[in-house]
């Protein structure tokens, strides 16, 4: 239950007026951010509220039920606030948000009315929208194990431990040429046969994306050279001689945990589980129900 202050319900009864909003992020390497639709910055707390971002916020929706509340913010992207390329290289992902009333004539007086993580975010130019997401949002999101045939493991993770710093797993090299804005030609990677580095990760050491990570999709080879796809645009254009280094990628089979990495004693999958074809098969008086494989 929020606990207002007496002063400032005072003057909510009274219909006072010096009244705005103030948004605190929390991004998740605990970065802190503070911007405020009001037109003047405030210091609460240590941090301070940037005004002149243009901040605004949507009406909120909250329900009694589960379902999950919903607002949006709005604000403008600018060199000393908000970066255009922090968004786009997923900073704010799932960044916490504290949303407070407050009564700029005196800071003291304040109310905080909703904790929220930041959702979908767009952008158009310099401006930007983003989806504020209550926290029944939390309710929605998996976790715990799934019993899968798929391994649950992230290759190279403390539960898989397979070591990604040996050379056999690892690689450097260059872009040597550019098909997309998701596709590169890359030298250096001759040693690596196709497919190694399919669903790998590909980290920038050098150019406008340096200390960027991000998945590939496909790794094939292309007139000698490896051609790499990623699964997304990079927030900064690639060019031709950044450098960057790879990861072997897993499809999370069991097969290919034995055979590629010989890491099958710390596959977390359960690739014996009977199938969709196991499960709703009808019965059948002329088969052998002696409790072994379906297949035999």
């Amino acid at each position: 239950m929020r606990e207002i202050p007496s002063a400032l319900q005072a003057r909510l009864d009274s219909g006072v007026t010096t009244l705005c909003h103030c948004w605190r992020l929390t991004r998740r390497d605990g970065v802190v951010q503070g911007f405020t639709d009001h037109d003047d910055d405030l210091m609460i707390g240590g941090v301070t509220y940037r005004a002149g971002t243009g901040f605004t916020s949507s009406e909120a929706t909250s329900r009694f039920d589960l379902s999950v509340d919903g607002a949006e913010i709005a604000g403008a992207l600018s060199d000393d606030a908000l970066l255009e390329s922090d968004l786009a290289a997923g900073n704010y992902d799932a960044a916490g948000v504290e949303t407070w009333l407050v009564d700029w004539s005196d800071v003291s007086l304040r109310v905080l009315t909703a904790r929220s993580t930041l959702g979908e975010v767009k952008r158009e130019g310099q401006a930007f929208s983003a989806e504020l997401r209550g926290l029944a949002d939390q309710l929605s999101q998996q976790s715990g194990r799934l019993f899968t045939a798929r391994c649950g493991a992230d290759l190279g993770d403390a539960r898989c431990k397979v070591d990604l710093t040996v050379s056999a797993l690892r690689g450097a090299g260059t872009v040597a040429s550019i098909e997309s804005v998701s596709t590169l030609v890359a030298s250096g990677l001759n040693a690596f046969g196709e497919g190694w580095f399919t669903n790998g990760k590909l980290s920038w050491t050098s150019g406008a994306n340096d200390g960027l990570s991000v998945e590939i999709k496909d790794h094939r080879i292309a007139s000698g050279h490896a051609r790499l796809s990623l699964w997304q645009a990079m927030p900064e254009a690639i060019a031709s001689s950044d450098s960057f280094t790879v990861t072997a990628g897993c499809d999370k089979r069991f097969a290919t945990c034995r055979e590629r990495f010989a890491n099958a004693v710390n596959f977390r999958g359960f690739p014996h589980i009977p199938g969709n074809d196991f499960v709703i098969a009808s019965p059948d008086a002329g088969a052998g129900n002696d409790g072994g494989s379906m297949s035999g």
